[in-house]
């Protein structure tokens, strides 16, 4: 393992000290670093919180601040928080107008943000949960409750961001979020694994030469590992799932992103981009919105996924709006 660390130990925490030092904009409650908030809510306004294990930066700490979230709790690597993070969050980012918990579909996540959600309901806090799913590789058709919430969830952050930046009351900042959420997929593929700091070693092991389509950010098993392909044969399979699943028509509109898992360089994931963009206009489908670069990493594996989120007149208001964050910025346009 080579990393520029200190003590394993004390990989997640000292990235926060680090984050808070170079970045005035956020700050922390209760007086625990993995409590992380905006330094200024705004009173009114639905609170919007996230939260999920450390190694997936920008994921998910990484959208908190104007236009996106207002809080996240932060867990250990590839581990969730405690529900107790999770409520002090909820607290802190409550400006009397109820907390919408956005998160992804992952069982410790599950459990620890419904406690939290009861505990606030006893301080008379309103709480709602949209819970990210858009894996379109790790459940079938018709099982989507199943599937793991991955890069994909950025777009669920952008649209209720943006709704909750408007002035929008709970129940509508809800639905806008669950909108997004039914309209995107996502589908991975990892060229090598990863090393979590307190473990040392890979997590898992893949051939120089192969691929796995599908695999999880933590490693999860994908569909299927092959021999690596050229990019644009790559990008085919992986959009064939895509476009089975949805419809965009002709004259459609959507938004795309292509997300690097943390070791493939920019320059690879603008390849599959180029592949992508000629995919949808074979279609006569615009992209009328595209983010390249890494979103939701698995610490330093090689790796990308495409998402895909389809666009109607509500949906591309939201991903149009202003945001800016530590790690995320994007002017109206």
């Amino acid at each position: 393992m080579k990393k520029f660390l200190n003590a394993p130990a004390d990989f997640v925490d000292e990235m926060l000290e680090g984050i808070y030092a170079a970045h005035p904009d956020v700050t922390y409650t209760n007086d625990d670093k993995r409590c992380y908030v905006t330094a200024h809510p705004k009173k009114g306004k639905v609170g919007i919180a996230t939260g999920g294990g450390s190694g997936h930066l920008p994921l998910f700490l990484g959208y908190v601040g104007d236009g996106m979230l207002d809080g996240c709790a932060v867990g250990g690597v590839f581990q969730s928080p405690s529900s107790d993070q999770m409520y002090e969050v909820t607290k802190y980012i409550d400006q009397g107008a109820g907390v919408l918990y956005i998160y992804g579909n992952y069982t410790g996540d599950i459990i620890n943000f419904d406690m939290a959600a009861e505990m606030a309901d006893v301080d008379g806090i309103r709480v709602r949960s949209v819970v990210g799913n858009d894996d379109a590789a790790s459940s079938i058709v018709g099982e989507e409750h199943k599937r793991r919430g991955v890069a994909g969830i950025f777009f669920v952050y952008k649209a209720a961001g943006a709704a909750a930046a408007e002035g929008l009351d709970l129940d509508e900042v809800v639905r806008l979020a669950d909108k997004a959420r039914l309209n995107t997929r996502t589908i991975g593929v990892a060229l090598s694994s990863c090393v979590v700091p307190e473990v040392g070693h890979a997590t898992f092991s893949i051939g120089d030469d192969e691929m796995e389509i599908g695999m999880g950010i933590h490693g999860e098993p994908g569909i299927s590992r092959k021999k690596l392909a050229p990019a644009d044969a790559v990008v085919d399979e992986m959009m064939e799932r895509i476009f089975g699943e949805q419809d965009y028509g002709a004259g459609g509109e959507v938004a795309v992103l292509v997300n690097g898992l943390g070791g493939t360089p920019r320059e690879e994931l603008y390849i599959l981009y180029r592949r992508v963009s000629q995919l949808f206009a074979e279609r006569s489908v615009k992209v009328r919105h595209v983010w390249i670069g890494e979103f939701a990493t698995a610490m330093e594996m090689a790796g990308a996924s495409i998402s895909v989120l389809k666009l109607d007149g509500e949906l591309a208001r939201l991903m149009a709006a202003p945001a800016r964050t530590p790690f995320f910025t994007h002017v109206e346009r």
